[in-house]
């Protein structure tokens, strides 16, 4: 296992603008590591600047302690799985998972054995014989993944490799990759736009946006604890619900939209130094009023569509010219015009400064119930 570190990497194509700013993170050995952002924010140009197939412009790329920047693809001890699987059409799923092998000249009877480990593990072992045209999208995918283990490289890199999968063998394949990588205990670099994935698979996720990094950490620290409004609105589906608030710091409240107030405790009247917030909250935080709920913090609702899935009925309204989501676990009845009473406690909320868009008040009522192991025996 060997670890990853960009130090200050930069990357610019005609000398004069970044697309890639500022980059400092460490990949730790064995893990997995997600880059996550919306297309064209630079997570294919970062993994090919690791892989080596892009110039690096500025800064310094390490692999396992040793300095990279210049090093060739072949001397960095690395795998790749492309978007498009790469798959040679006239090779065999034998011979495409060994031809890596074949060029580094690692004998037949050795070539053999891998194949064969690799392609029992990942469940291609009926398929060695058959041409790519003949494999479905998730057989392909496996294939691809194949060859990037054959090789025993210590750091693994994908490139958005479920993006061309349906839905469902996307969700299987999210959980295949995770476990093989657990088990070869491989170095992991994913990239992908999507956010499901992004949580699901990474011990760490690094959100990118222009070129500059948003935030980096555990997936469910920046679930609860968003960097600022373009995160909070990236992780998370449905997105987290993002408005202006007006703030009046003498009576110690901030409206939101068309008149839904919320007020400030004591204890954060220091946060209200300006007389403009961004103030968010995630749409499963938004809650039904009932006859015993006072009035603080309660607006009515207009709804605009409805969406129920089966195990949670989600909703739509405006609010200052924007649309909200409101996400209730069941099935509610709730039609499209009707009015509804919903609840925005304090604790459940977060603020933004409305210059910088730096977070200022986390969320502290997230209904997140994290037990220990020992509650399980």
């Amino acid at each position: 296992m060997k670890k990853v570190e960009l130090v200050n990497v930069s990357k610019s194509y005609d000398k004069k603008t970044d697309v890639i700013t500022d980059i400092n993170v460490t990949i730790e050995p064995g893990e997995f590591f997600v880059l996550v952002g919306p297309s064209g924010c630079g997570k294919s140009t970062m993994l090919r600047m690791i892989a080596g197939l892009e110039e690096i412009t500025g800064g310094v790329l390490r692999i396992g302690g040793k300095e990279a920047n210049h090093l060739p693809p072949s001397k960095r001890d690395i795998s790749m799985v492309f978007q498009n699987y790469a798959l040679y059409p006239h090779l065999n799923v034998e011979e495409n998972i060994v031809f890596g092998l074949h060029v580094k000249k690692v004998s037949k009877h050795e070539r053999k054995k891998r194949s064969d480990d690799v392609a029992a593990m990942l469940g291609l072992t009926p398929y060695l014989n058959r041409k790519p045209r003949e494999l479905s999208g998730g057989q392909r995918q496996r294939v691809a993944l194949a060859r990037a283990i054959v090789n025993q490289a210590p750091i693994c890199l994908m490139d958005e490799p479920l993006s061309n999968l349906d839905a469902k063998l996307r969700a299987h394949m999210r959980s295949e990759i995770r476990q093989i990588q657990r088990r070869l205990g491989i170095t992991m670099i994913y990239v992908t736009h999507d956010q499901v994935e992004a949580m699901t698979m990474g011990d760490r996720i690094m959100i990118l946006h222009d070129g500059k990094i948003q935030q980096i950490g555990k997936p469910i620290d920046i679930y609860n604890n968003p960097a600022n409004p373009f995160v909070a609105t990236f992780i998370g589906s449905p997105p987290m619900n993002i408005g202006d608030g007006n703030v009046d710091r003498k009576n110690s409240v901030v409206t939101v939209g068309d008149g839904a107030k919320i007020a400030v405790p004591a204890r954060d009247h220091g946060l209200l130094k300006s007389e403009r917030i961004i103030v968010g909250i995630r749409p499963e935080h938004l809650k039904p009023a009932t006859k015993d709920t006072g009035t603080e913090n309660k607006i009515d609702v207009k709804v605009v569509n409805v969406e129920v899935l089966g195990n949670e009925t989600i909703f739509s309204f405006n609010m200052g010219g924007r649309e909200w989501l409101a996400k209730w676990t069941g099935q509610w009845r709730i039609d499209v015009g009707d009015t509804i009473p919903i609840v925005m406690n304090y604790d459940s909320v977060c603020f933004f400064d409305a210059e910088t868009e730096k977070i200022i008040k986390t969320p502290t009522d997230i209904e997140n119930y994290v037990f220990g192991k020992e509650v399980l025996i």
